[in-house]
Order: structure tokens, then sequence, then C-alpha cells
């Protein structure tokens, strides 16, 4: 399994492969380890879950480094990943034990209560462009819930996940209750099918969720699935321009435009319209491309040359259809997998970049006569996870955010993750909650306690 820099197309490593012996050895050793784990008290899990963040705060620059050389990410964002995975560590390792809590409810019963059981070793699939972040998202409620952890990672970034199984060990966790499996994509199903695997999470594409899904029905195991998006960036008239089209461009751009809930579909009032592309092209121009371990830059390279195909296809494809191009579509020119930030409108149904996911820096832009077609051109689409709406109209901004199909909705503000809200989405974004008090409770046995 190779390591490639996508600044420069060189190797950076070789990873060797486990074999399906080596699978079943580390899994059956992780539910060893579990079984001690699952007894342990929430204030010793608290002193190690807050000990892992101590790790990444002290081992940032290094962590955020591989994560750039591993997938072209602007430094500058790797650092703040990291960060935001010590933050999510300190979140639950605080707040686990009073959410996990037994919950009184009153019955018939003399006394009756649920309470929340860790379920054994759960399955994390993970992809590569926030390498830490969305391990970190996962891990942190399921072991501070009692649970264990084996990583599937993305092939490109096999030297993040040993770092992050590095620092489970670093802050003190049982040496395999939180292991990396260096194993491809179609080792998945075999591991699912382990009977001492309990559930799966997957952060990837609608077809590797399909196929998570499918292998872990036929199991009877549950799964959590974020898949991708194409989330409404809506703008009315009456909202704040400039303040809009710069979190436009740092939504749309933020991680080389690589991100599911990267703002894609720019609906705006026609009355404004223009305008707003003016704005975004102006500052679209401020952009530094460039090496990613450089501190000034703002966008670095795709993550590997396939992508970069894809994507100028994607392109290709509706322009051919009728779609106009206002700017970029090209590869730039020189070493590393580079591509050009792109505007592009007159979409219709039916053309590619109007139904597909576009995971680059393409603007995909759309003008509107009113309130209730620009809900309609949001809401049509097969995925729903996240969203923005731009007004200065906070009684209308709330209303129209209700009507719009999609996991969360940020009014004047750019669509993020955060470790105190629930996040997921709706429809062919996939299904459950990650953070917040829903997402700990994804993996723990929720029992009825009934007493006559």
């Amino acid at each position: 399994m190779k390591s490639i820099n996508p600044f420069n197309g060189k190797m950076l490593g070789n990873f060797k492969e486990h074999s399906s012996k080596e699978v079943s050895r580390i899994i059956v050793a992780v539910d060893k380890d579990w079984q001690q784990w699952k007894k342990t008290p929430f204030a010793h899990r608290k002193e190690l879950m807050l000990q892992a963040a101590s790790v990444l705060r002290e081992k940032k620059d290094d962590f955020a480094k591989t994560i750039s050389l591993e997938m072209g990410k602007p430094i500058v964002e790797s650092i703040a990943e990291v960060e935001k995975s010590a933050w999510v560590c300190e979140y639950y390792a605080s707040k686990a034990e009073d959410i996990l809590a037994d919950e009184i409810i009153s019955s018939d019963a003399s006394k009756s209560y649920v309470s929340f059981h860790p379920i054994g070793v759960v399955l994390a699939v993970m992809p590569w462009n926030f390498p830490f972040w969305q391990v970190f998202r996962f891990a942190a409620p399921a072991l501070m819930a009692g649970n264990a952890a084996v990583l599937k990672h993305a092939s490109n970034v096999q030297a993040c996940a040993e770092n992050i199984e590095k620092v489970f060990r670093l802050a003190g966790f049982p040496e395999n209750l939180f292991r990396n499996l260096i194993v491809k994509s179609n080792q998945v199903e075999e591991i699912i099918k382990n009977p001492l695997i309990k559930a799966s999470t997957l952060t990837g594409s609608e077809f590797a969720g399909s196929e998570v899904a499918m292998t872990s029905g036929k199991e009877i195991k549950k799964t959590v699935l974020e898949l991708g998006g194409a989330d409404a960036f809506i703008v009315l008239k009456d909202a704040n321009l400039e303040k809009a089209a710069k979190t436009a461009v740092q939504s749309r751009m933020l991680n080389n435009g690589q991100s599911c809930i990267a703002a894609k579909r720019f609906i705006i009032d026609k009355s404004i319209f223009d305008e707003f592309i003016r704005l975004i092209n102006n500052y679209i121009d401020t952009l530094k491309i460039g090496n990613p371990l450089e501190k000034d830059v703002n966008v670095g390279p795709l993550a590997r040359a396939d992508l970069r195909e894809e994507l100028h296809a994607q392109v290709e494809k509706s322009i051919g259809q009728g779609a106009v191009l206002i700017r970029g579509g090209k590869f730039i020119k020189g070493e590393g997998f580079f591509y050009e930030p792109t505007i592009i409108c007159n979409l219709k149904p039916g053309m590619t970049l109007y139904s597909e996911e576009s995971f680059g820096p393409v603007f995909s832009v759309f003008p509107f006569e009113n309130e209730e077609e620009a809900i309609l051109i949001a809401n049509d689409s097969e995925f729903g996870l996240g969203g923005s709406l731009w007004t200065e109209d906070l009684i209308k901004g709330e209303k129209l955010a209700r009507q719009i199909e999609s996991g969360g909705v940020f009014i004047n503000g750019m669509t993020k993750s955060d470790p105190r809200l629930p996040f997921g989405g709706i429809k062919k974004s996939g299904y459950g909650r990650e953070l917040s008090h829903y997402g700990i409770k994804e993996f723990v046995n929720i029992k009825t306690i009934w007493i006559a």
C-alpha cells in the first residue's frame, strides 16, 4: 500500500498490508482488551482521553505535516484539524459520564430506567479528506462509552492511520483497544462478518456506504453512514453580500474543495446574481495556490491524480450538456494534482453537475426568482447533509431553514461540524448521527431495567 505526495507525485512510503489471518488475530486481541475496558470506570477513561488530547496538542505540528504531505491539505488547515481532534477528545472526556447516566422513566413499575452499555468492537471505515478528525470524532465517543475499535483507513493516508494508533498508545490506553488494520476495501466484507465485530461506521462515498450497509444488514449488525453531500448555499437578496461571498469561497475551497459539507450548489437571488459572481471571483483571486507546507498557501493539490481526472470529467461533461463555464475548468500546469477554481452556471436537471457531488474547487451556481424556487432547487438533490442560508431577516431564515431537506442548516454561517451538535445526513447522505449526545449513543445497548 503506497502513500504518494499529491504536491509532487513522489512516493512517501510503503505499508505492508495485513493478511486475513493477521486481521483475525488483531481483532481477537482487541476484543480481549475490550473485555476489561468495558468494566473500567468513567474516571479512568476520562483520564486517558484527556491524555490523548494532550498528545495531539503536543505533537500537532508533526501530525499536521503528515496530513499535508499525504493528502495535500494546506498546513494551517492541517494544524486546525489536529487541534479539533483534541477538542472532541476533551469534550467526550468531560461529558460522557453525564450523557450515559441512567435515565429514570416513570411507568407501571416501582422503578424503571434506561441504562447504556458498550456493545464491543466497532469497525470504522474512514476517508482521506480529514484523516485525523473523521477518526477521532468516532473514536472519542466510542471509547468513552466503553467500546473498542478497529480502523480501516483510506489507502493513501496510512502514515496518518499509524499516528492515530500511536496517539492512543502514548496516552496509556490498553495496547490493543484501538488498532489500525492495513487492508484494502475488498477485505472489509470479511471483517464485518467477523463475529467479534459488533457494528460499523463509515464516512465515505455512496457506493462504499451501500456495500457496508448491505453486508452489515445480512449480518444484522448496526451501521452509521456519513456519505456524500451536495450542500446548498442559498443567498437571499437582503443578505450581507460581502460576508456571504467571502464565506462561500471559504466553504467551497476549504481542504482544496474536498469536503462532504462544503458548499457546492450556490443558489442566488436573480437580482443579486451578477454582483455575487463578481464578489466570489474577487475573493478567489486573493487565494494563493501552491505547496501545502507553506503557511501562506490557501489551496493545495487534490489528493490523488484520479480524483482530479474525475472532477475534470464532470466539468467537461456538463459543458457538453449546455452548462456555461465562467472561470477555470482546467488543470494547473506543473507538478502536482492541482485544479483551477472553477465557476459554472446554466445547470439544468439531467446535467452531470446538477445532480452529482463534485469533490474539488467547483462552484455550481443557480439563479432563482423567488424563495419557493430556491427551496425547490435546494431540495432537488439525492443528498441531504448540510446547507447554508443567508438573509438579514432571521425569522424568515428560520422558516426557510425548516423546509430544507438536510441534516443541518446554518443561517448566516458556514456549515461545519461541532462536538456539541449532532452531525449527519438524510437521503443518500447516509443515516445515524455523530457527535453530541446523539453520537455517543449510536454504539451502546440502550437497555430497559424494570423493577416490580
